[in-house]
Formats: C-alpha cells, sequence, structure tokens
C-alpha cells in the first residue's frame, strides 16, 4: 500500500441496514411542502400520482429516526459498499499542512458516483408497486446514468431528460445511459409542453435542471403506469444518501479520529446531506461542535445569496412549493462545467439546517474548484468530478487555515464521483478556457422579486 494514503473498509455484516433520517430529530422541523393551489400542506397522498407510495411517507415523515433498509437493495448495495475512507496524507504533505484530511470515495460504484444509493432504493419501490416505467432530468449525467442502471437491475425502462447543455459537453454520459438501455432527451426539448414552451420563448435555451424536470414530471403524469424519480433535493433522497455518512462514522472509528470538519459539495443537498447528516445528529444530542460546510458554485449560489421561500422545484411549477433557499425557479445558471450543481434551490432539510445555523455555506468560483481539482489528482491519483471538486477546494481552504492556526483538525470530505468523463472541462481548463461566472445582485433581486411571499 502506498505510503501517502491508508484506506478504512466495513465487512459485509458491519454495512449499515437502516438509513437515518434527520427529519426526526432536528430541533426545528421543516416547514411542509404545499399545494400551489389550495396552499395547504401535502398529505403523502398528495404525491401518490408521481412517485412511488413508500417514498412519499418516507419523503414526510418526521417521527422515525431509522428507516430499514429492505433486503433486495442492501444485497445490491453489497456489490460496492462499503467504500473506502482514505486518509489522503499526499495532499497533506503538499499543502504542508498539520490537518488530517480524510475523503469518502464514491467514485468506487458501478456508475462512478454516489448516485446509486438512491437509484436503486427509487427503483425497487417503484419495482414493489407494480410501476413499468420511470422518467428522471439529470445535469451532468451522473443521476442519469445510476437511475439508468437501477431501471435495468430492477426490470424498469427509464426516460431520462439531460440538460441540453451537459447533453453536448459530456456525450459519454448520455451514452452510458443509453448502454443501460434508456432513452435519453436533450431539454429542453419539443416533446413536452413544458420544453415547447421554453423554446418557444427562446430557441437556443441550453436548459437547466428546473426545466429537466418539468418535462419529466409532465412525462410521468401523462404516461400510464410510470413515476418520476428524482436524484437531490428530496428528503428520501438525503435519506437514502445516509449510508455514506453513517459507513464513515464506523470508518472514522477505526481511524482512531473524529472529524472536526464536514465537507459536501453542493447542488440540491443529497451527498452533502449524505455525508453530514449521520455525524450532525451527535451535534444535537452529543455535544460535539463539528462544522459542516456545503460548497456550492458561485455560478449559482442559493444558499449564500438566495432567499428563504417557498417555491417551485422546476421551471414550469409542476411540483409541489418547497421551503428552501432559493435564486427563484425561474433562475437560468451560467454553462459551468459542474452540471449536477447547476439548480436553483436547496433541499428543504438542508434550507432549515442553514436557517438554525448547523451548518454553513461557502461558493467557489469555476476557476478554484479545477485548480483544487488538479493538485488533489497529483496528490491522490484520483481525477474528480467538477461537482467533487468544489468539495475538495473547501477541504484545501481549512487545510490552509489549520496552517495559519497550527491546528490539527481533522477535515472529511465527500468524494462524491470521478471526473474520468469530465475531461472534456480539464482539456478547457488546462487549455486556459474556461471562465468564472458570478451572479450579479440585480439578477438574484429580480428572480426573488417575482415568488409568491408567502413566508
Amino acid at each position: 500500500m502506498s505510503t501517502k494514503q491508508k484506506r478504512y473498509f466495513l465487512t459485509e455484516d458491519e454495512i449499515p441496514r437502516q438509513w437515518y433520517n434527520i427529519q426526526a430529530d432536528m430541533p426545528n422541523k421543516p416547514l411542509p411542502p404545499i399545494h400551489p393551489a389550495t396552499k395547504q400542506p401535502l398529505k403523502a397522498e398528495d404525491l401518490y400520482p408521481i412517485f412511488a407510495k413508500e417514498l412519499c411517507h418516507q419523503e414526510l415523515n418526521q417521527t422515525d429516526s431509522w428507516i430499514d433498509i429492505p433486503e433486495e437493495v442492501l444485497e445490491m448495495y453489497k456489490y460496492y459498499r462499503s467504500t473506502p475512507l482514505v486518509r489522503a496524507y499526499g495532499l497533506e504533505k503538499e499543502l504542508g499542512t498539520p490537518a488530517h484530511i480524510y475523503f469518502k470515495n464514491e467514485s468506487v460504484s458501478p456508475v462512478g458516483s454516489h448516485k446509486l444509493n438512491s437509484a436503486l432504493p427509487q427503483a425497487y419501490y417503484c419495482k414493489k408497486e407494480g410501476v413499468t416505467n420511470v422518467t428522471t432530468e439529470t445535469g451532468a449525467g451522473q443521476w442519469g446514468a445510476a437511475l439508468s442502471y437501477a431501471a435495468k437491475v430492477f426490470g424498469l425502462e427509464a426516460a431520462v431528460y439531460q440538460v441540453k447543455i451537459s447533453y453536448e459537453q459530456k456525450p459519454y454520459r448520455r451514452s452510458i445511459m443509453q448502454t443501460y438501455g434508456a432513452q435519453v432527451t436533450a431539454s429542453p426539448s419539443m416533446s413536452t409542453r413544458a420544453g415547447k414552451d421554453v423554446l418557444t420563448k427562446d430557441p437556443t435555451n441550453q436548459g437547466s435542471l428546473g426545466t429537466a424536470i418539468s418535462e419529466a414530471v409532465e412525462l410521468a403524469m401523462t404516461t400510464p403506469n410510470c413515476k418520476y424519480v428524482l436524484g437531490s433535493v428530496l428528503n428520501h433522497v438525503a435519506l437514502h444518501q445516509t449510508i455514506i455518512g453513517l459507513e464513515a462514522e464506523k470508518q472514522m472509528e477505526k481511524a482512531g479520529e473524529y472529524p472536526d470538519i464536514v465537507i459536501g459539495c453542493f447542488g440540491g443537498g443529497s451527498n452533502f446531506g449524505g455525508v453530514s447528516f449521520p455525524f450532525m445528529r451527535h451535534n444535537f444530542f452529543d455535544g460535539k461542535k463539528t462544522r459542516f460546510i456545503a460548497a456550492e458554485p458561485a455560478s449559482c449560489p442559493k444558499l449564500t445569496r438566495g432567499v428563504f421561500q417557498y417555491d417551485f422545484g422546476d421551471l414550469s411549477g409542476l411540483t409541489p412549493l418547497l421551503p428552501m433557499y432559493t435564486l427563484g425557479h425561474n433562475f437560468m445558471p451560467a454553462n459551468i462545467h459542474a452540471g449536477g450543481l447547476r439548480y436553483h434551490g436547496a433541499g428543504v432539510i438542508v434550507s432549515q439546517l442553514l436557517k438554525d445555523k448547523f451548518m454553513e455555506a461557502v461558493d467557489i468560483k469555476q476557476s478554484e474548484t479545477f485548480q483544487s481539482g488538479l493538485l488533489f489528482a497529483k496528490c491522490e491519483g484520483i481525477i474528480p468530478a467538477p461537482e467533487s471538486c468544489h468539495a475538495i477546494a473547501a477541504a484545501i481552504r481549512e487545510a490552509k487555515e489549520c496552517i495559519k492556526t497550527g491546528e490539527e483538525k481533522v477535515i472529511l470530505f465527500n468524494l462524491s464521483g470521478h471526473g474520468l468523463i469530465d475531461m472534456t472541462a480539464y482539456d478547457q481548463y488546462l487549455a486556459g478556457s474556461l471562465f468564472d461566472y458570478e451572479v450579479t445582485d440585480e439578477e438574484v433581486a429580480k428572480n426573488v422579486s417575482e415568488l409568491e411571499k408567502i413566508i
């Protein structure tokens, strides 16, 4: 084994058999999602036309701290879990920091990212309910690839709307989805009313996750025996992702350490919540003082510059209204390469936790993230996804602070996926043709001013 790394694994018997539902333990519960027409809190039954019934109940469950992982899902988890916890000695040495840096390596899943952790249970619950078709959206393609694979595992047909800019930037992710048998459509498209409306106003529109969600939800609601599935934002997705943090908790014990800082990149909240929520419960109950940092792109800064308000999860207003930090569902993010983070809003759990100051958020420019990703690759041998580069950049910032203070802090971040299918982005960075994008105050103010002031 390299002297620059040390890896910690769990045995098959040590893999967690339950997910952690932080909603049940939060000092302040998230506000309820509400029906856009009646403005009344949603019941699980209101979501049945869109999602599998079990997922609807998981979404609104604020009483049970632990949810059993079905045996069929657990068996599939065992194909690639536990994922390794790695001590990044090479990065520590390069930085000259007294900090101890660990990363949870989710890039070793069959599809190369953490997204499979939720795709498998969502496909399972759909299959169990007798559903034959599933539809979804994807940005960079990690979620689309995961859902396409999970659908094939459980015998479902999958249709994926991929944000057009990523569809063009990342053709191999599209190929991966098609390899697993999914139908992939660039969004906005002419196949749905939502897509047609966008293209009528702007024929050159390059798409957004909000638009792709509208198209996927519309298809699910107009196709017999079809359900919509989602890769981030919603509570049940973060629930499934807690397998990451629950494993990391046991692996940190094997390493004889406990994190002072936990970091995840942030688009809608799935991998950040997955690595953070299990540790956060010890802040609630056991007197721990761990800091939790969500790292988002400066071009899509909903946590750092958005407003806390009820907003739609999609562009066309087909979803319930969610209480979240948002830039407004009409926000069109810049065409950065971290396609999985180009989303206008934050999940309701993370939004409440940020509001209550149980976590922090930072926004990072694209150039800094790729600079950090290259340094990490040279030190640790893994080329990270552009999304993961945000977490790496935030971890490097904290490690450099430890140089100034001399503190030997323990930093844990989630490496949410590898970047081997993102080399076009690295090519552009190395050629000096990647640019930073920042949202103006005027853009933010205009978008959020259009929101109905429910809170």
